[in-house]
């Protein structure tokens, strides 16, 4: 029996854990929604592309790189600290004060773009002033604040959950929250494209959707 060649999926790193568990078959490249897509534009070879947002596959879609995106799950965000919690953070507006370290995920990177939107929903977009880094995916703004490199950070809650023990969570108001969707799509220069269809089929279907749910994504909405 002929076994299939594996995909290559580029895959947000917030998805880490998850996919392989859907899928254990495939190749996964995981890292920043906004790196995975310059990758495919430079041509990196990829069969399936699932980003952190919507707007990076449909860019590369206009650009007639990927095949028409389609939304498979979704997030939201949650202020972690570490779990001795040196600074004493009680609140997201406690970010305000001086002297307090803030690690975020870069400008262009999903995770930082949403965690701009909710500083400035909550009116703290002084918050700024505190970050000490720019990170390039949300897997290293959870590893900073884990190792207490960083008095505060904002991943995702899937994320958040990865790391029980070493982070504490600070919640964020759901009208704050920006609307956080995840959108795959097949590669066009894809050799195996109906494979690749296959995979995303797999994504949409119960099973995964459960699987993805145990792991804190939020169910689609209707």
């Amino acid at each position: 029996m002929h076994l299939a060649a594996a995909l290559t999926v580029f895959a947000a790193a917030s998805l880490t854990n998850v996919v392989p568990q859907i899928d254990s078959h495939q190749q996964y490249s995981f890292g920043g929604s906004n790196t995975l897509a310059a990758q495919i534009r430079q041509g990196a070879p990829a069969d399936v592309f699932a980003s952190a947002n919507t707007a990076l596959p449909q860019q590369l879609y206009d650009e007639g790189l990927v095949e028409k995106p389609v939304v498979f799950t979704r997030n939201a965000l949650i202020m972690i600290v570490p779990k001795a919690n040196p600074a004493h953070l009680h609140s997201v507006y406690d970010l305000r004060r001086d002297g307090i370290k803030l690690v975020v995920a870069a400008p262009g990177v999903p995770v930082g773009d949403y965690t701009r939107a909710v500083l400035h929903n909550l009116g703290l977009d002084a918050a700024l002033s505190n970050v000490v880094s720019n990170e390039s995916d949300v897997r290293e703004v959870l590893a900073k604040v884990a190792l207490g490199e960083a008095d505060a950070g904002f991943v995702y809650t899937t994320d958040a959950r990865t790391v029980r023990g070493k982070v504490a969570t600070i919640g964020i108001r759901w009208s704050a929250q920006p609307i956080v969707q995840y959108a795959v799509a097949v590669v066009r220069s894809s050799s195996n494209k109906a494979a690749a269809r296959a995979f995303i089929a797999k994504l949409l279907r119960p099973v995964a959707q459960t699987k993805l749910q145990a792991a804190g994504f939020l169910r689609l909405l209707k």
